[in-house]
């Protein structure tokens, strides 16, 4: 249930395990509607998918864009570049999910658009029903005291946007304004296209009169901010039928047991991560890895799907843990912003650290730097505060299927991402 990348690539990776398991993707909208712009990945997982499904991995690669640094941009006080030896990669999302069903049917899975699923007895001949539809799963929420769902609101308001604008480098920029700062996560997704990412405060939200514009409103008031980074290349939003714009709070989800039956959920519908470390891609697509393993690890149903639900919660609250981490930093900026330049950047890519909250920035950076020639003390800074993730590409995934355009402060993007 839900044709997101997830529920595509579990389809795919069972076909190749046998060809003749009968497999078919539900998903409500109509073919091609998706959103979402761009999403990310790194070159491990490239070469985790390349293993797993060379010809889908293949066809993802070339039409993928790369880059190997990231750029700082603090208005009027510093732009930094910093070089890695590790690739990230952004991928359009449409593109994404047409090459993941054009292999999938290649392969015989049958895909049906505009066809919503409202309960498990609908597929009652089913073996495995997989619910793949997103954070705001309705098959999930049928049983939401089964699986103990939990929803943690973030506090911060963001806007998923798309520009021409083609960054060479993933970008963060920070723009000072009368309410507060305000800032933007950029990264190319084609050889035209960026995703665009911005984020503030709710106070500085409301001071900037986003809480009252319409889409068009906010759109020109945004490409004033960020006109240097833009290039005064436009934003492009996601034309609401209203005129709306989609400000959104990010919502973690986690649940209690990912199982109930032969309900099993995958993806957004098991967890979300929060975007600013473009994890939510990859968690999903090696949730369907991992569940296809484990289902033809055991040909008991129940006992399949434990292992699955085991074996993925472990990784999947060690990236939410990193995650929430990397959402707080940018919800307490102020902390960290009038830092000098090389404290600012080496503190933004240690966002992820537990240890980092919890004593002044500047002894941080200082034992972060004795760190690195004292590998005892490495050890122990990363056992208190794990570096993880110093990807340039760990800072923003599109991972969600439309929702209902909620007011700031209630809801999140609703599955993606990664």
């Amino acid at each position: 249930m839900g044709g997101g990348p997830a529920s595509l690539y579990f389809s795919i990776l069972m076909k190749r395990v046998d060809p003749s398991h009968d497999i078919t993707v539900y998903e409500r909208n109509p073919a091609g509607s998706t959103y979402g712009w761009g999403v990310t990945y790194s070159s491990e997982l490239f070469g985790y998918l390349q293993g797993a499904d060379p010809e889908s991995a293949r066809a993802i690669r070339e039409n993928s864009a790369c880059w190997n640094s990231w750029v700082v941009h603090v208005r009027d006080r510093m732009t930094a570049t910093v070089e890695h030896g590790v690739e990230g990669f952004g991928i359009g999302r449409h593109r994404l999910l047409d090459l993941l069903a054009e292999r999938a049917r290649s392969l015989g899975v049958r895909l049906e658009f505009e066809r919503e699923i409202g309960g498990a007895e609908e597929v009652a001949d089913a073996d495995v029903v997989v619910a793949g539809d997103g954070v705001n799963s309705v098959l999930r929420e049928r049983h939401a005291g089964r699986f103990g769902s939990e929803i943690e609101v973030g506090r911060n308001v963001y806007i998923w946007l798309g520009t021409t604008k083609v960054f060479d480098a993933f970008t963060f920029a920070f723009v000072a304004t009368e309410h507060g700062w305000i800032w933007c996560y950029g990264y190319k997704y084609s050889g035209d296209h960026s995703t665009c990412v911005i984020e503030c405060s709710p106070e500085t939200w409301k001071g900037l009169g986003f809480h009252t514009a319409n889409e068009a409103d906010c759109l020109g008031v945004l490409e004033k901010l960020f006109a240097d980074v833009l290039d005064r290349h436009p934003l492009i939003g996601r034309a609401q039928p209203d005129g709306s714009a989609h400000w959104l709070n990010f919502r973690t989800l986690t649940n209690r047991t990912w199982h109930h039956g032969n309900l099993v959920l995958l993806g957004d519908a098991a967890h979300t991560t929060h975007y600013s470390i473009g994890a939510g891609t990859a968690l999903a697509l090696a949730d369907a890895a991992f569940l296809v393993e484990a289902l033809h690890g055991d040909a008991r149903l129940e006992k399949a799907l434990a292992r699955y639900e085991r074996g993925r919660m472990s990784v999947i609250r060690s990236a939410q843990r990193a995650a929430r981490n990397s959402a707080h930093w940018f919800e307490n900026l102020p902390r960290y912003i009038d830092l000098p330049p090389e404290q600012l950047m080496a503190l933004l890519d240690q966002r992820q650290s537990a240890l980092l909250p919890r004593i002044p920035p500047r002894l941080y950076y200082r034992l972060d730097q004795v760190s690195e020639g004292l590998e005892p003390l490495r050890r122990v800074t990363r056992m208190l505060g794990s570096k993880i993730a110093r990807e340039p590409h760990s800072a923003a995934t599109c991972d969600h299927h439309p929702a209902p355009t909620p007011q700031a402060g209630t809801g999140t993007d609703s599955p993606p991402s990664s």
